[in-house]
């Protein structure tokens, strides 16, 4: 099982609206996916009560909690954890930080967004975790001067995730609904940008999961353990039936 956690100490970002998506995409790919939803504002619990759909189930853990619940998740078959966390420096994030495999720091191009996530690199690197930048909510491509620099200005501070995701109206509407970008505009740009991004932080993953800390081996004067028994195979993921588009 794999855990991806999206952090950043400032708010507006788009974690949320992130999170929701790439759980859809993931899942349309394969992936048995939870979410839990971190932050206060319960934002992914209320989309989930929305959706029609429950293959995605999204729960409420508390710090002090969430070590147990990955734990349980990793034994019940779950490939795929997303945890969404508040917009603050805060123990929730931290602990989302510790547990996640793969760090993802959502910012907006512009130097507030930016200056907060420097802070959240920080505290990463302090934990020794794997991270990536996102560069969200990219303005129409008028404006692309300000996007090559945020993603300049990001890549600099330790390495940017592609594709950039544009400010589309796609994201908002299928949150309306509880339902994924690739679901209510299958053939749209916020669907291939998402489907895309999975596909980024798959090939990351198993990078970020090498890099997590080894059990202590064995002493050599003992004799090498037994092999551990077998773990049943989880069962087969079940695909997402194709949704009717929004009237």
């Amino acid at each position: 099982m794999r855990t991806i956690a999206l952090v950043t100490q400032k708010g507006g970002s788009g974690k949320s609206t992130i999170a929701s998506s790439l759980a859809v995409a993931a899942h349309e790919a394969g992936e048995r996916v939870f979410v839990i939803d971190m932050d206060p504002q319960a934002s992914l619990l209320r989309w989930y009560k929305l959706r029609e759909d429950k293959s995605i189930a999204v729960e409420a853990v508390s710090a002090a909690k969430l070590p147990a619940a990955i734990a349980a998740l990793a034994k019940s078959g779950v490939t795929l954890v997303i945890i969404d966390t508040p917009g603050s420096d805060s123990a929730v994030s931290q602990a989302a930080m510790k547990a996640a495999d793969l760090c993802i720091i959502p910012s907006r191009p512009n130097a507030f967004d930016l200056w907060a996530s420097e802070s959240t690199r920080q505290m990463l690197k302090s934990l020794k975790k794997e991270f990536v930048f996102l560069l969200n909510q990219c303005p129409p491509s008028q404006q692309s001067a300000r996007v090559q620099d945020g993603a300049k200005a990001l890549e600099a501070m330790g390495g940017i995730i592609t594709p950039l995701v544009g400010s589309r109206v796609d994201f908002q509407e299928a949150a309306r609904y509880g339902w994924g970008v690739t679901e209510i505009n299958p053939a749209g740009y916020a669907a291939d940008e998402v489907r895309k991004l999975w596909s980024s932080l798959k090939r990351r993953l198993p990078k970020a999961v090498k890099a997590a800390p080894a059990k202590p081996a064995a002493a050599p004067a003992k004799p090498a353990a037994a092999p551990a028994k077998p773990v049943a195979k989880a069962p087969e993921p079940v695909r997402q039936d194709n949704r009717k588009k929004a009237a």
